[in-house]
């Protein structure tokens, strides 16, 4: 680790989660998830019992109230493993939680996200639409005033854990005539009356962590389940996808790693032409690129933890580490499958799994091109 950004405290979570991955995330129990499409819910207990679903949650609302830096390091020691893993210690600390942190009131967070963090509930975030990725203002689903109650109307789709999750934040228009300043966020209840899930989605990677559309029809919300104020959910979606990019490069961090290893060790063993593979500068070049990029990654990633724990503006950081962390790990997977050649192709073999699982880093939470503008405008406009 970088000594600069951590301390003592950061090493003994980062070698908790570490030890947990390595002795619970073992190769069998993953080739069954693989083989299966669902993650035990015996792990998923082990995981909130060891504090990791609360990682950045308040102590009052019974999280370990943790700094960004401890949550990267947790994220990326999983990630390391097992990149669905991960996905479940990231809902509740970031892209489901977040919009509950940064605008639920006490009552809310106590109600939602407390029993997501003892790993009683789940929660998922529904911001896209058929129609609206990454332009998410793009958005056709309504929220019509009715007393004390909305009714809710529309699809979203590519909702990470709809088909698990109890309670769900949706993103919807109030009103059509303002554009982003006419959305509202929301907690509806999965299980209640004119809520439903698509089909789950046979996704190429992270399996194990169902994927559907939401569908709304006549979904009465009441008033007290509107999330912060009336024509905020927009900011709040941005809001909560600007700390959340941070949690998707600890994840690319940890999945390039595991690849690195895993190449490492493979030209190590692997002999061709009477010695390592390793011994042919082609492939000791290779792993030297790997490392290299592999460190810069880590770098921007925490420092942008760092930014976001001394509060400073950590926005364009965050972009950076997720648009740099993403691509590198990638490109690093993808080298990793090839020091393998044959066999990197074939499922007995980690890196297959982490190749795919690797592949929507860089399209989900914004993809790249996104943050390039996020990076891009902030630039302009100094």
């Amino acid at each position: 680790m970088s000594e600069c950004y951590f301390t003592e405290q950061h090493e003994l979570i980062r070698k908790l989660a570490k030890d947990f991955a390595e002795r619970e995330l073992t190769k069998e129990l993953l080739d069954e998830v693989e083989e299966t499409g669902v993650f035990p819910e015996e792990i998923l207990q082990k995981m909130a019992k060891a504090g990791f679903f609360g990682i950045k949650i308040p102590k009052e609302f019974g999280g370990q109230g943790a700094d960004a830096r401890s949550y990267v390091l947790v994220m990326s020691e999983i990630a390391k493993v097992s990149g669905v893993a991960s996905i479940y210690v990231s809902s509740p600390n970031s892209l489901s939680g977040g919009p509950l942190l940064l605008a639920g009131n006490d009552e809310q967070k106590r109600k939602y996200l407390t029993p997501v963090v003892k790993g009683e509930k789940k929660l998922s975030f529904a911001l896209t639409e058929p129609g609206a990725g990454s332009d998410a203002a793009g958005m056709t689903t309504t929220a019509v005033k009715d007393g004390d109650y909305y009714i809710l109307n529309g699809r979203k789709c590519f909702i990470t854990m709809a088909p698990l999750s109890d309670y769900a934040v949706v993103f919807a228009k109030t009103d059509m005539t303002k554009g982003t300043r006419g959305v509202s966020a929301f907690i509806i209840d999965m299980k209640q009356e004119g809520v439903s899930c698509g089909k789950h989605e046979d996704k190429m990677g992270l399996i194990g962590c169902a994927t559907s559309d939401i569908v709304m029809e006549n979904v009465r919300v009441h008033k007290s389940n509107l999330l912060g104020e009336e024509g905020k959910g927009f900011n709040l979606a941005m809001a909560t996808l600007d700390t959340g990019r941070l949690g998707v490069a600890s994840q690319a961090i940890g999945v390039a790693e595991g690849c690195l290893e895993e190449a490492c060790k493979y030209a190590k063993e692997r002999k061709q032409f009477g010695k390592n593979i390793g011994a042919f500068q082609a492939i000791g070049f290779t792993i030297a690129d790997m490392a290299t990029k592999l460190e810069a990654a880590k770098q921007l990633t925490y420092r942008a933890a760092y930014m976001m724990d001394t509060k400073q503006d950590s926005g364009m950081a965050a972009s950076m580490a997720k648009l740099y962390a993403t691509e590198v790990c990638n490109e690093i997977a993808a080298k990793a499958v090839q020091i393998h050649g044959g066999y990197g192709y074939i499922k007995d073999y980690k890196v297959e799994r982490m190749y795919r699982d690797c592949r929507v880093f860089t399209i989900y939470e914004g993809t790249s091109q996104v943050q390039q503008i996020v990076i891009s405008s902030k630039l302009l406009k100094k």
